[in-house]
């Protein structure tokens, strides 16, 4: 009995694949999105700062596990590390993030001050955008790829016909072409609200 069940297991149904694909490309997504949300605009919100990696005693921590931070204003974000001892390490990885920050530091807080974005520098985060939307597309493509060889095996394999594997590959390019426009949709928000004055 136990044999069954392992060779249930191991059946790769076409419905799987595509939905283990929409998944992946889901997360994708997602991932991209949170990365997005690091990109600076004219105005300071907390996730500006929150995922900039701080030599914490040996290992790289994410700042928010460290440090409480908050935006009072549009024009500054405080950073009050839970260990004063880490306000130096904290300073210097703002500094060196690829951000441009310029953080201040009065021995307890450090304050980081958001600059407005002057038009080269806006110039210069739509570039960035451009290729962490680019990095975003190949990831779903990648998906699909792995999801493509996935059916091709199952037809291989006899496990499906190629009618079947015909269908499932229309499937997998609708998924992918829904995943890529909405990856466009969010570059195009995105690059409006760096742009905006």
């Amino acid at each position: 009995m136990p044999e069954q069940d392992n060779n249930l297991e191991n059946q790769l149904t076409p419905e799987a694949v595509l939905t283990e694909v929409e998944r992946k490309m889901g997360r994708t997504m997602e991932a991209l999105e949170r990365e997005l949300a690091t990109l600076r605009t004219g105005r300071a919100t907390p996730s500006l700062v929150e995922n900039v990696n701080v030599d914490y005693y040996g290992s790289p921590t994410p700042l928010k596990q460290i440090a409480s931070i908050s935006a009072p204003d549009a024009r500054a974000i405080m950073i009050q590390p839970w260990d004063r001892q880490a306000l130096r390490d904290i300073e210097r990885s703002l500094m060196q993030s690829e951000m441009g920050f310029n953080p201040s530091n009065d021995g307890n807080i450090i304050t980081v001050p958001i600059p407005p974005l002057n038009q080269e520098r806006r110039q210069e985060l739509v570039r960035l955008l451009k290729r962490k939307i680019e990095d975003g597309k190949v990831s779903v493509r990648n998906v699909r790829r792995d999801g493509l060889e996935s059916l091709r095996k199952l037809e291989r394999d006899k496990a499906i016909s190629q009618d079947e594997n015909r269908r499932s590959q229309d499937q997998l390019q609708k998924t992918t072409d829904t995943f890529i426009k909405s990856i466009d949709q969010v570059s195009t928000a995105k690059e409006a609200e760096i742009m905006q004055v």
